[in-house]
Formats: C-alpha cells, sequence, structure tokens
C-alpha cells in the first residue's frame, strides 16, 4: 500500500446526496454527529438531507426529507436527544415499508446514508442496503421509476455510527451518549451521598442497561459503590449472606452510608431477575437499616452531552462522510467508531454479531465468555471494582515488608484523589505498606509523611483538588533531605501523581541515583494535570474535567452572546504553552476560532478571523465565540485581541471578555477522571510490585536502570511504561510540552465545523478492520 497522504479537500462529494437520520432510543451527543455529518457534506459540495422521525420519515417521506444548510445546524451542539426526532417504526420492517422508503430516497437521488442508532436501527439499515437493488427493480416494474434511475442509483452505500447510553456495542470503546449518561449519574449519586451521609442510610441506586452493565459497572467504580450488581456478571449462589456481611462491616468501620448500584437488566446465576426493591427489603429485613431506593430512569438519556461526547461525535460524523465518500459497490456497510484514541471502521455486520454472541452467551449461562466478549475494557472495569471494593482480611493478604510512598506534585487536578485511592488499596492487596507525603517533595523533604490505610481512602473518588496536598517545588533543592526521609522510613518504591513537574522531578531523582543510593527504587509517574501538557501520554488525569468546565462555561456564554445578538466573546483558557484545551473546548463548543502558541499566527490571520465574522453576522447565527490559550502570544494578549476585534467589528458586532482562571481547576472529578484515575493507578502499583520483585537482592532493593523509572501513559490504543530518560529527548523543556501532539491532528477539523477553508490529512483513517482481530492484550483508553 502506498504512503501517499490523503487529505479531505481532495475528496469531492460534488453530485452525490447524503442523508442523516438518528434512529432508536435517543442519546445525548446525537446532535453533535448529525451537525459533523451536515457541515462536512457541505464542506465537499455533497448535497445533504435530514430524514425527520428516523425510519418512520424515510417510509412517510414529503416533508420529512429535507435538504439543509449550514445555518441549520446551528446551536444544536449543546443539545441533548436528536432535533431530528426518532421514532420505532414498524412499516419499516416490512417489505412494503422498505419499497416506499427506496422510492423516497431515489426520487431525491439519495445513495448514501448516515444511520445514528443502535444495533436494531443498523441492522435494519444493512438489509435495506442488501435489498436495495431488488427494491429498485420492483419500482421500476411497477412504473414508479425509470431504467435509468435503476443504474444510476443501483447502490446504497450505508454508515453507522452507535448511538446509545448503554455502551452495549462491542467493537467500540464508546458509544455516542454513554459519557453523557456516566455524567448524569454520577452528579446523582454525589447528591445522594451527602444526604446519605446525614442520616447513616443505605441507597440502592438502579441504572439504565437492560443486557448491558456497563453503566452500573462504571460508576459503582467511580463511586466506590459498596455492591454492584449486573447482567453480564451474576453474583455467586448465596450471595445475600456476603452483601449483608459486607455492607455490616463497612457500617463497623465508621461508614456512614451504603451505595448498592443495581443496573435494571440484573440476574442473579438462575436467569431469575434481581429488581432494587427486591435488593432493599433484603437489607430491610436482615440488618434492619434505613433503605431507599432510587431509580434513575430517563435522567440518564437527558441533559447537555458532556465534552468528551461532542468531541466523540464530531470526530465519527466526520469519518462518517469520509467513509461514504471512500465507498464502492463492494465496500461492506461499516460503523465508525474510536479505539482508545483512534478512529477505525468497522464492518456493521460482524459487531452486530458480537453483540448478539454476548446476549445468547448470557441467555445460556456462560457469564465469563459474555464478560470476554464485551472486550478488554469492560474486562479490566470489573477486574478493578473487584480490586478496590472489598478488603481481604488481614490474614489473607500477603505481607512483602516493602514500603511504598504516594505524592502529588505540581498543580491539583481532578482525579488525583480517586489515583491515590487506588494505589493505597491496590498496594494493600498486594501486601505492601502504604505511606502518604503531605505537600508534594516540600513536605517530603520535611518529613510530612505517614502510613496510610484502606478505609482512609474511602469516599476520595469523588472529591476535587488534592486531599494530600500538592506543591510545584522540584526535589533538586531538597535532595539529601528527602534522601534521609527515604532511609528513616525504609522506603523501596515512589509513586507519583502529578503533572509535567511530576515527569521532572523523576528526571532529578533517576540522575541523583548517582549520588544517593536512596533513589535506586523503582519509580512510577501517573501524569496527572489538566493541562495534557505530558510528554509519553495523549491524556492526563484532569484534563477531562477542566473541558467539562471550559464546554459549560462556553454553553452559558453562547447563550448570552445569542440574547445580546452581534456579540463576540474572547475566552482565556489555562494550559500554560500547551493548547490542547483552547483548541479541543473550540471543537466541543463550536467556537469560531481557537488561538494556540502550537500554531503561530498573525496580525494578517487575526484580520481574516474578523473578516470571518463580520460575514457571519450577516447569516443568522449572530454570535461569535473564540478561544485564546493563556501563553499562545506575548504580544497578542487576550487585551490585545479584544480591543482589535472591538476596533474592526465596530458597527457590525461588539465585543467581550472573559478570563476562565482557577475555575478550570476545581470541581468534581468528572466520570472519565475517576475512572482513568482508579485504572492507571492501580496499573502503576502492580508495575511497582512486578519491579521491586525483581530488582529485590540479599534483603534489599536496588534499582539503578532507565526501566525502573517509567512514566504510565496512554498512546493511541495503549497503555504503555515508557522510562522517562527516553522521553527526555520528546519534550521541548523551554514551553514544558511535549514535541509532538496528537491532538493537533484534529486542529483543522474545529476550523472545517467553523467554516474556514482549511487542509486535513486523513491518512490514518480509511483501513476496514475486523472485529475479532481487535487485539486482547491491549489495554484501550475507554473507560
Amino acid at each position: 500500500m502506498d504512503h501517499q497522504p490523503k487529505f479531505f479537500e481532495n475528496l469531492s462529494g460534488a453530485g452525490k446526496a447524503i442523508a442523516v437520520l438518528t434512529s432508536g432510543g435517543d442519546a445525548q451527543g446525537m446532535n453533535a454527529a448529525v451537525r459533523a455529518v451536515v457541515r462536512m457534506g457541505i464542506y465537499v459540495n455533497a448535497k445533504v438531507y435530514f430524514i425527520y422521525e428516523g425510519y418512520q420519515g424515510m417510509v412517510d417521506g414529503g416533508d420529512n426529507i429535507v435538504e439543509v444548510s449550514w445555518e441549520s445546524v446551528s446551536s444544536i451542539l449543546q443539545v441533548g436527544g436528536t432535533v431530528i426526532g426518532s421514532a420505532r417504526c414498524k412499516s419499516f420492517r416490512t417489505r412494503e415499508g422498505r419499497l416506499q422508503a427506496a422510492f423516497n430516497l431515489v426520487q431525491r437521488g439519495i445513495t448514501n446514508l448516515c444511520v445514528i442508532g443502535g444495533d436494531g436501527s443498523l441492522t435494519g439499515a444493512n438489509l435495506f442496503r442488501e435489498e436495495w437493488s431488488g427494491l429498485l427493480e420492483e419500482l421500476a416494474q411497477k412504473g414508479k421509476i425509470d431504467a435509468e434511475a435503476v443504474k444510476k442509483y443501483a447502490y446504497l452505500n450505508i454508515v453507522g455510527m452507535v448511538g446509545s447510553i448503554d455502551n452495549d456495542f462491542c467493537g467500540t470503546d464508546m458509544t455516542i451518549g454513554t459519557d453523557s449518561a456516566l455524567h448524569r449519574i454520577i452528579e446523582v449519586v454525589d447528591a445522594i451521598m451527602t444526604t446519605a451521609q446525614s442520616h447513616q442510610r443505605t441507597f440502592v441506586l438502579e441504572v439504565m442497561g437492560r443486557h448491558c452493565g456497563y453503566l452500573a459497572l462504571v460508576s459503582a467504580l467511580a463511586c466506590g459503590a459498596d455492591w454492584v450488581f449486573i447482567p453480564e456478571y451474576p453474583p455467586e449462589e448465596g450471595w445475600e449472606d456476603s452483601m449483608c456481611v459486607k455492607l455490616s462491616e463497612n457500617r463497623a468501620r465508621k461508614k456512614r452510608l451504603n451505595i448498592i448500584i443495581v443496573a435494571e437488566g440484573a440476574i442473579d446465576c438462575h436467569n431469575k431477575p434481581i429488581t432494587s426493591e427486591k435488593v432493599k427489603d433484603l437489607v430491610v429485613q436482615r440488618l434492619g437499616f434505613d433503605t431507599r431506593v432510587t431509580i434513575l430512569g430517563h435522567v440518564q438519556r437527558g441533559g447537555t452531552p458532556s465534552a468528551f461526547d461532542r468531541i466523540l461525535a464530531s470526530r465519527m460524523g466526520v469519518e462518517a462522510v469520509l467513509a461514504l465518500l471512500e465507498a464502492t459497490p463492494d465496500t461492506p456497510a461499516c460503523v465508525v467508531s474510536l479505539s482508545g484514541n483512534q478512529a477505525v471502521r468497522l464492518p456493521l455486520m460482524e459487531c452486530v454479531q458480537m453483540t448478539q454472541e454476548v446476549q445468547k452467551a448470557m441467555d445460556e449461562g456462560r457469564f465469563l465468555e459474555a464478560v470476554r466478549l464485551r472486550g478488554r475494557s469492560f474486562e479490566n472495569n470489573l477486574n478493578t471494582y473487584k480490586l478496590l471494593s472489598h478488603k481481604k482480611p488481614d490474614a489473607e493478604l500477603p505481607k512483602t515488608n516493602f514500603n511504598v510512598a504516594v505524592l502529588n506534585v505540581g498543580a491539583p487536578a481532578a482525579g488525583m484523589n480517586a489515583a491515590v485511592r487506588a494505589a493505597v488499596r491496590v498496594g494493600m492487596t498486594e501486601g505492601h505498606k502504604i505511606f502518604a507525603v503531605i505537600d508534594g517533595f516540600e513536605g517530603f523533604a520535611r518529613g510530612k509523611i505517614k502510613e496510610i490505610s484502606w478505609g482512609d481512602v474511602g469516599g476520595w473518588t469523588g472529591q476535587g483538588g488534592s486531599i494530600l496536598g500538592t506543591k510545584r517545588t522540584l526535589p533538586a533543592k531538597y535532595l539529601e533531605k528527602i534522601a534521609d526521609q527515604m532511609r528513616t522510613n525504609n522506603i523501596n518504591a515512589l509513586m507519583v501523581i502529578g503533572g509535567f513537574e511530576a515527569f521532572e522531578s523523576c528526571l532529578q531523582l533517576q540522575e541523583a541515583r548517582a549520588s544517593f543510593e536512596e533513589f535506586r527504587v523503582p519509580i512510577c509517574v501517573v501524569p496527572a494535570t489538566i493541562s495534557n501538557n505530558v510528554p509519553g501520554t495523549d491524556y492526563s488525569l484532569g484534563t477531562d474535567t477542566a473541558l467539562n468546565a471550559i464546554v459549560e462555561t462556553c454553553d452559558r456564554i453562547k447563550q448570552s452572546a445569542s440574547g445580546t445578538k452581534r456579540r463576540v466573546f474572547i475566552i482565556e483558557t489555562m494550559g500554560g504553552y500547551c493548547g490542547y484545551l483552547a483548541n479541543m473546548g473550540a471543537l466541543a463548543a463550536g467556537a469560531d476560532a481557537a488561538y494556540i502558541f502550537e500554531e503561530q499566527f498573525d496580525i494578517r490571520e487575526l484580520q481574516a478571523n474578523v473578516e470571518h465574522l463580520t460575514e457571519k453576522m450577516k447569516t443568522s447565527i449572530q454570535r461569535g465565540l473564540v478561544l485564546r490559550n493563556e501563553n499562545c502570544n506575548e504580544n497578542y494578549t487576550t487585551d490585545f485581541i479584544y480591543q482589535l476585534y472591538s476596533e474592526e467589528g465596530k458597527g457590525v458586532f461588539d465585543c467581550r471578555k472573559n478570563v476562565l482562571g482557577h475555575m478550570q481547576q476545581g470541581g468534581a472529578p468528572s466520570p472519565f477522571d475517576r475512572n482513568f484515575g482508579t485504572k492507571i493507578s492501580a496499573k502503576a502499583m502492580q508495575w511497582i510490585s512486578k519491579k521491586l520483585k525483581e530488582t529485590y537482592r540479599k534483603g534489599k532493593v536496588f534499582a539503578n536502570t532507565d526501566d525502573s523509572v517509567c512514566l504510565l501513559g496512554m498512546r493511541r490504543r495503549n497503555l504503555v511504561f515508557q522510562p522517562v530518560a527516553e522521553l527526555k529527548s520528546e519534550t521541548d523543556f523551554v514551553h514544558r510540552i511535549p514535541k509532538e501532539q496528537w491532538w493537533l491532528k484534529l486542529r483543522p477539523l474545529m476550523k472545517i465545523l467553523a467554516k474556514y477553508k482549511t487542509s486535513y490529512d486523513v491518512s490514518d483513517s480509511g483501513q476496514l478492520e475486523h472485529v475479532a482481530m481487535l487485539p486482547k492484550e491491549a489495554e484501550t483508553g475507554a473507560i
């Protein structure tokens, strides 16, 4: 295969017509996908049509199928649900219905369909595609269309995107809507925890997921629930006793509340349903605890889409248009999805068959198989949950006599506490003693270090900031004192959770190994900073929470601008020299421009942006949003850009500015950060255990190689440990950013969706993969 770069702008959609429909249950983020398909379609000169009310609208035709313009999808990015409607459709299940649908599409010359829905909707689309030529022939026989049309519209191309809050579709790490549904669940759990705390109550929460326990499992992981019931992994015989023992043990440990999460499709090992009421009655009868049931219901489908879902849906929408432009009569119907951080295309029917296999395995009681078929990420969530939620009796734990210290370095980032909790609990399970260091390396030098136990970290996952306290101070100033403390407390390994400073600190400790043997121990960095500027990883802990804070504020600001009309807002984001927050915030909030340090700009570009906004004010969308990274340019400050826009926009639009500041660092961690923190920290602690065993010689730990100081990062599809010494060459130390950053590839995406002509390299996409071939060993980045 030749490695010629492939550019989006070279693909033409001229003469093609693409129709987009949403079908099945709605999910937050569907609108973002619709918007991306429409704008990308128009960008390549294709005609784009809405089909209202799903397949029902396709069968009914008429006003249900309309051509749309660029402005048609303005202001829908932040709206939950689907603005083009979705309906269950009986008639499409009949051949007559599909015949009518085919007639309606041919009349408008539509032969490209983009279907956003669950597995049912996608299966229907595939059947339609297989019958297409037969349907056209039948229409010709009936004299409804001529032979010319049969030839001209001989093939129907279909691309699917999975919109489903359950995340129940095999082959995709995250379906559109899942992350937002988790946001709703976690908001509710956080609220319930405070009232349960007051009254020492037990709460049984029922979440959606008739056939898939993903939402229940991940929310249990994210809030540290006491017990979780999911359809894929029914509890063993006698679970009633073990659950009640667990709940009363937790109460005895001074825990004032219990949270039990039940998926609506939960079953026992005889395939009998386990309902939330049944669980409640059990707790009341056996333990006499004051117990309440809360059924979340359709709340989970509602509300505004999270930043993750908007970016996911926008990326998928673009990929879908790309797949349609490249489709040939021989390519099978495909689904576009995300694997780790990589957009992929998968044969639609392979995914559907695999999804149905899971259900079959569950029906036949092959539960371990069902968990395995759900995929690596699901299995990992389950194992991590089991590891962290049940403390084994001390007698059953191994004893290693190793002491591991955990500390936070750098600025606070949401998810740090979840990482500390996981480190403490996994470390204890592995048989180590865990020490918590207060206030980073500065506190370490002063001897602020204490042993920390299982119960001390209860309830930490949902807390923002850093409970241990964190400082930006690097260890170089205090090497001798830190070495003393490590000797005094007999510390055999270090886990450093933090941002760029954590990476730099560990480089310094490694260099100091020559002078201090105390530092010849395994050291692991877990990247945690809102700026996402740590080399060796695509995502840092805390970035997702900060992005959600930015997007939420931008939504409000956009609303205010729409009210006053003809107003442009300049918003300054944090991030140091790293433009991740500004760029991704702009993509998720539907901004018109984002100024970042990584892509130099000059006065001409500023002028072009002003002209672009002036043009925009002539349309029906009379507002603008511009994001600026705090350090993108030392002379073009936020004030300068604000004054320039105000002057140049006189008489056309007025301007306001807003510096978001430290609100981006605070707040409760998002579900993604809670889980990412929990999972990478657990993995890091397991690595430390492995290294301790490998380097233990003659009664002491001796680790002096590069691969004993590592950073655990997410790279494309995998979590990988990389020696910090090797990452040095990938780092720009002056500006504290990696030399190469994956998200810059998504920059043109934001520009195209804001109606700028630009060059977009899409060489990465296009290969159709197979579901079964997805590497089982790979630990994907989905949560």
